[in-house]
């Protein structure tokens, strides 16, 4: 890791109407993928609306790479049914972070569309909020009938 830029936080806040994949419902869990990085939030049983609020942690040497999502419906016999996923990039939120100076609290820096290349549901903003730079996003889910997953960015700078 020599080449490390800094902390990529990925606040995993919550599944949204999503796929069933059981008898009626489904265990859901989160996996986060960043080049051979790979992190999960713990399984939620029985529920299509899950609240994780978790924080998962990756390094970040390349703000090239798209970081990839991938919802899962944990079993305990049989294989892990997919339970769609969705991809995006963070490059529009590392340049923010590389050019912010201070700012006034709560101040847009950017707003992400919807659009063929990312996943987004609707308008992400790159926010200055309480000192750090966040973007909150709503992802849609591909290769599955429905479901969204919410979450937040967060940009932890390493220690000069």
């Amino acid at each position: 890791m020599d080449n490390l830029l800094g902390l990529l936080r990925i606040r995993i806040k919550r599944g949204i109407d999503l796929a069933i994949r059981d008898f009626k419902s489904s265990d859901p869990y989160v996996v986060v993928a960043m080049g051979d990085q790979t992190l999960k939030t713990r399984i939620i049983d029985k529920e299509l609306n899950p609240v994780w609020e978790e924080d998962l942690t990756l390094p970040v040497e390349n703000p090239e790479l798209p970081i990839k999502l991938m919802v899962f419906d944990h079993d305990i016999f049989t294989k892990d049914d997919e339970m769609g996923d969705a991809q995006f990039s963070i490059k529009p939120f590392y340049n923010v972070v590389k050019s912010i100076d201070t700012v006034p609290n709560g101040t847009v820096l950017k707003t992400i569309k919807p659009d063929r290349n990312n996943c987004l549901s609707e308008e992400s903003c790159v926010t200055f909020k309480d000192g750090k730079v966040v973007q909150g996003m709503t992802l849609r889910l591909q290769n599955v009938e429905c479901g969204e997953v919410e979450l937040e960015l967060h940009w932890i700078e390493l220690p000069k």
